[in-house]
C-alpha cells in the first residue's frame, strides 16, 4: 500500500509536469483524509492541478462520508470493482510526490524509510478520483493505484504505489485505451529507486517538516 508520501520539492512542478505556475507550500508527510495536490484534465485537454482529499469517495455514495475511505486501488482489480471501475475510466489523475514511506518491521518496531527515484527529483504516482455531489456540498477525493512490489521494497512491503514514467502522463490522463492503461500499472524498474531509513517522526501526520525525510544519520 502507500499511507504516506512527501512534496518537499514544489519549485520545480510547474516545468516538470507542464502546468500552469503555481505556488504550493512543501509537504513532507501527507497523510490520508488530507488535501493533496493532484493534476487532471479541464475541459480544454489542460493539464490543471487542484487540491483534493487523499482516500477516494465513490460518487455513488450517499452516506455521510467518512474522513477517508479508499485511500488506494490495486492495479489488478481497479477496472472491476465498482468503487473504482468508473473513475479508472473517466477520472484519472497524476499525484504528484518526491518520495513514499514504508515501514520495516524490526526488534525495536516498525522503522520508516524514505524511497525516492535516483536522479529525478519529481515524479507522479497513477491516481484516480471521484466526486461525491450532495445539495449544496460536494467532495473531490483521489486515490493513489497500487501494484506488486519491485525487488528494492519488496523486503520491507508486498505492494507499492504506481509510479509512472513521464512519458506516459498524457496518456494516463487522456487515453480510453483500457489496455493500454492497464499496462501502465506495473512496478517501476528497481535499479532506478534509492531508500534509507528515516526518523520515527513520520509515524505522526502532525509532524510534517524536513526532518521526517532526512536519513537517520542526518537527524542524528
Amino acid at each position: 500500500m502507500c499511507g504516506r508520501y512527501s512534496l518537499g520539492n514544489t519549485e520545480g512542478m510547474t516545468e516538470f509536469f507542464e502546468i500552469s505556475d503555481v505556488r504550493l507550500p512543501p509537504r513532507f508527510n501527507i497523510a490520508p483524509s488530507q488535501p493533496a495536490p493532484a493534476i487532471r484534465i479541464d475541459e480544454e485537454g489542460r493539464r490543471q492541478l487542484d487540491q483534493l482529499q487523499w482516500g477516494l469517495v465513490p460518487h455513488w455514495f450517499r452516506d455521510k462520508p467518512p474522513s477517508s475511505m479508499f485511500i488506494n486501488a490495486r492495479a489488478e482489480t481497479v477496472h472491476q470493482k465498482p468503487a473504482f471501475r468508473s473513475a479508472f475510466r473517466h477520472r484519472r489523475c497524476l499525484v504528484p510526490a518526491d518520495g513514499f514511506f514504508e515501514w520495516r518491521k524490526t526488534a525495536g518496531g516498525k522503522q520508516p524509510y524514505f524511497i525516492f527515484l535516483r536522479n529525478q527529483p519529481l515524479f507522479a504516482f497513477a491516481g484516480i478520483w471521484d466526486r461525491v455531489s450532495k445539495e449544496h456540498d460536494s467532495l473531490e477525493s483521489f486515490s493513489i493505484v497500487t501494484c506488486e512490489a519491485n525487488e528494492l521494497i519488496s523486503d520491507i512491503h508486498a505492494r507499492m504505489p504506481v509510479i509512472l514514467p513521464s512519458e506516459n502522463y498524457d496518456d494516463w490522463l487522456k487515453s480510453d485505451d483500457q489496455g493500454k492503461l492497464q499496462a501502465f500499472l506495473v512496478p517501476y524498474p528497481a535499479e532506478k529507486m534509492q531508500m534509507y531509513p528515516v526518523s520515527r517522526l513520520v509515524n505522526s501526520p502532525a509532524n510534517d517538516r524536513p526532518e521526517c525525510v532526512r536519513a537517520l544519520e542526518e537527524n542524528s
